[in-house]
């Protein structure tokens, strides 16, 4: 690829899968807990689909940004980045509650 993007388009890129590997990481994590546990399973599917929704958002349109250098898409990134934080703050009420 470093043929065919350029050093920021590869930057953006990086972020993307940078992000997709960390959320990957944790909806791994999230899956052990809820085959482990029968309460609080709700916050935790909740934070589970919005890691997805945050990938799917956020890693999707850097990907779409740095391979066709259209600049708009790089707009839909910040939704993926709210995504994210109520993924976290779901599991926050999760382990705040004292359900997992």
């Amino acid at each position: 690829m470093r043929d065919r993007l350029s050093e920021r388009a590869l930057e953006i890129f990086e972020t993307g899968s940078r992000y997709q590997m960390d959320h990957a990481l944790a909806l791994l994590l999230l899956a052990l807990l809820l085959s482990r546990t029968e309460t609080g399973q709700v916050w935790l599917k909740a934070a589970g689909l919005a890691f997805l929704a945050g990938v799917v958002l956020f890693s999707g349109s850097l990907y779409a940004l740095a391979l066709s250098q259209v600049s708009i898409l790089g707009a839909i990134a910040p939704l993926g980045g709210v995504a994210f934080l109520v993924g976290w703050g779901c599991v926050l009420v999760a382990a705040l509650s004292g359900k997992f």
